[in-house]
């Protein structure tokens, strides 16, 4: 762990504005790396006291026997930005600062007073973590520069999993969530408002702690993207599954994070996509955040998740078999010869059809689930399982059923859930090893995020990733290219436009028609106008020679009464197709290229049916986009009809996330609308685009 090392695990830690009193901000981390077993140096710093909670205090850090490696500031206000610059002189190399009343009240002074702080850091080789950070605290080195109060009642068991947040209260109640199941945590960091440390750099350094078999992040705000790439790049290369809950998806989430961090929010839909591409799950809310925790501390390697569940409920078995279906988890089709072995053993009036049925039978015979699960262990189609007792109580050997389950996950090495809301019932499966929830909602849940999320990590490593060309930074401004200019564009990259040509003069528009063959399209084309048809720049059905030169004048007439530029008129082919797609690109501040692909037409922008690609992505990746969407059942033809050609519309929507990467292009936004899309084997074609250029 040599990246932050200072901030992770110091040799020595200085607090400054220490007390006596373990329950003020700056007396709890001196309690804490007393109680957690720091093994460094403890410099308390407070000029009224020669003493601190049994810790020889200082006047301030130039009374020092030595420079510390790490040092809390724990005064107020501008008081910190002079303890600051004094670490700063004083050899320190990282500076953990708790004041709060920067950036994240007032935006401009209170960002500057970050910056002088920053600035005065950097000059003498320092780090900081925060302003406004309720502090580190890492239990595996007992390094704990935190006033957390949630740690005033923790023991030293600490476990695999690292917490890393911008929110100090978000960084510990996850911590909370999860001691309630019994599991420890190891890393615990709140950065507060990223001055300079950010929570993404952090979490690279944690991720490289060996220890660390899960990693949690709660983000408020996404300024740039470097560390949180690095970080998921070091978490595949370790095989560690980063669960992000990023707030702000709502408008008033957002205007809440602002005020609350200081920073600007991301557009949550690219987010989304970022974190996909990164192997990152996204969780919906804090419960989402936490509640599979175990299931990855488990060590499963799934190979599937086809589920199979069990219970001594109908009711249960239907609703498992709901809520598995919410989330997309495909029942299990057992094979004739488990359905054989099953009947065998169970009563006729049990069903041995998944979801499995054991109904009242097992009140009567115990052994019922001893009996079945080596069965099922052996179908190959079984990739899961959830076992159900809704209720049970006496005549129901309870400590058989767990001590079975237990006994049969550890035989097969498959993810295994239990839903038991009795306390009595849950307590018996927990206390053999296995992973209870209160309902069989909560368990599909979280099982379907643990395979979910080794799905995608799978998905993510196995893509081998073009490399990507070198970033670019468009000009201030930017310029609009015509029409017949950004479907040349888009032809000589290989996507498929409309049949067209460019005329300049009446007689050019009257042979365009006599080559195309009418009857044709004919729009006006200036780079000064982008949406053409409320201007009458748009005539469909052209069927004559006469009437194409005749709209040609009438098109220039137009532009030119408008002021526009008069780069000629359009004559295009009337191209066919089922649905109207659009495909659409632009350059987000943050995270860069993203695509985005979906239903398109006049009602793109009230409909909004679209899905989000960032590049460099892979056909396959493209294609699941597609079925994202909610057209998607139209794309494999309905009611008779033939499937559409999706493979030629992920092949333009690639090229498009190509054209979007290369720096030559110098493609800052662009609007594909309408793409016609055709049955298989008939293509797709561009027949309008806008191309911006930067």
């Amino acid at each position: 762990m040599t990246r932050l090392k200072a901030a992770l695990d110091p040799r020595s830690v200085a607090i400054i504005g220490a007390s006596e009193n373990p329950n003020k901000v700056g007396g709890r981390p001196v309690h804490y790396l007393d109680k957690f077993g720091f093994k460094g140096k403890i410099f308390p710093i407070n000029p009224s006291r020669p003493e601190v909670q049994g810790h020889t205090c200082y006047k301030s850090l130039g009374d020092l026997p030595e420079a510390p490696e790490m040092v809390i500031v724990a005064v107020a206000g501008d008081n910190a930005i002079g303890a600051v610059e004094d670490c700063a002189a004083h050899g320190v190399k990282v500076a953990v600062v708790m004041a709060s009343g920067f950036g994240e009240v007032d935006a401009v002074a209170g960002k500057a007073k970050e910056r002088q702080m920053v600035e005065a850091a950097h000059k003498a080789g320092m780090r900081i973590v925060g302003p406004n950070s309720q502090g580190l605290a890492n239990f595996g080195t007992g390094a704990i520069a935190s006033f957390s109060t949630m740690f005033m009642d923790m023991d030293r068991a600490e476990g695999h999993v690292a917490m890393l947040s911008q929110s100090g209260a978000l960084s510990t109640v996850p911590v909370g969530f999860l001691r309630q199941r019994g599991i420890g945590v190891r890393h615990t960091h709140a950065t507060g408002n990223d001055a300079d440390i950010t929570v993404g750099e952090l979490a690279v350094a944690v991720a490289e702690d060996p220890e660390v078999k899960l990693l949690l992040l709660y983000l408020e705000s996404i300024p740039e993207t470097k560390y949180l790439e690095e970080l998921a790049e070091v978490a595949l290369k370790r095989d560690l599954p980063i669960i992000a809950l990023k707030s702000g998806r709502s408008e008033a989430g957002r205007q809440a994070a602002q005020s609350h961090t200081g920073a600007l929010a991301n557009e949550d839909r690219v987010v989304d996509a970022f974190f996909e591409q990164h192997g990152i799950w996204r969780a919906p809310d804090m419960r989402g955040l936490v509640e599979a925790t175990e299931l990855y501390l488990k060590g499963w390697t799934p190979q599937g998740r086809r589920l199979v569940a069990i219970s001594n409920s109908g009711a249960v078995c239907v609703m498992t078999a709901d809520a598995a279906t919410n989330v997309g988890m495909p029942m299990a089709k057992l094979s004739a010869e488990t359905d054989r072995k099953l009947k065998g053993i169970l009563p006729s009036f049990a069903t041995t059809t998944n979801p499995i049925d054991l109904t009242a039978a097992l009140l009567s015979n115990s052994r019922l689930f001893g009996d079945i699960l080596p069965v099922l262990a052996e179908d190959p189609a079984a990739d899961a399982f959830l076992i159900g007792v809704p209720v049970a109580g006496p005549g129901y050997d309870v400590e058989a059923f767990a001590r079975d389950a237990a006994a049969f996950g550890k035989q097969t090495g498959k993810p295994l859930v239990i839903a038991a809301t009795q306390k009595s019932v849950a307590d018996q499966f927990a206390a053999e090893g296995s992973s209870v929830f209160p309902t069989e909602t909560e368990a599909v849940t979280a099982l379907h995020q643990f395979l979910a999320h080794r799905e995608l990590m799978a998905r993510i490593t196995a893509r081998r990733t073009p490399a990507q060309k070198a970033p670019w930074v468009p000009a201030p401004s930017t310029t609009m290219l015509n029409e017949a200019d950004s479907l040349a564009l888009l032809a000589g990259r290989g996507v498929p436009v409309v049949v067209h040509r460019l005329c300049r003069s009446r007689a050019e528009a009257i042979a365009a028609f006599e080559s195309i063959g009418g009857p044709v399209v004919v729009k006006g084309c200036s780079a000064d106008i982008a949406h053409k048809s409320e201007l009458g720049l748009v005539r469909l059905g052209v069927a004559s020679r006469e009437e194409a030169g005749e709209v040609w004048a009438q098109m220039e007439a137009i532009i030119r009464k408008h002021g526009s530029r008069f780069d000629g008129v359009i004559v295009a082919a009337m191209a066919g197709g089922r649905r109207e797609i659009m495909i659409g690109a632009h350059r987000d501040p943050v995270f860069g290229p993203v695509v985005a692909v979906g239903d398109g037409g006049k009602y793109v922008e009230i409909f909004r049916d679209t899905t989000l690609l960032l590049p460099p992505f892979s056909k396959e990746e493209a294609k699941a986009a597609l079925q994202r969407l909610k057209i998607a059942p139209l794309f494999a033809g309905v009611r008779g009809e033939p499937p559409m050609d999706v493979d030629v519309l992920c092949d333009a929507v690639m090229k498009i996330g190509d054209l979007m990467l290369d720096p030559e292009a110098r493609v800052v936004s662009l609007d594909l609308n309408p793409v016609l899309l055709d049955s298989a084997g008939k293509g797709c074609v561009v027949v309008d685009a806008v191309v911006f250029q930067g």
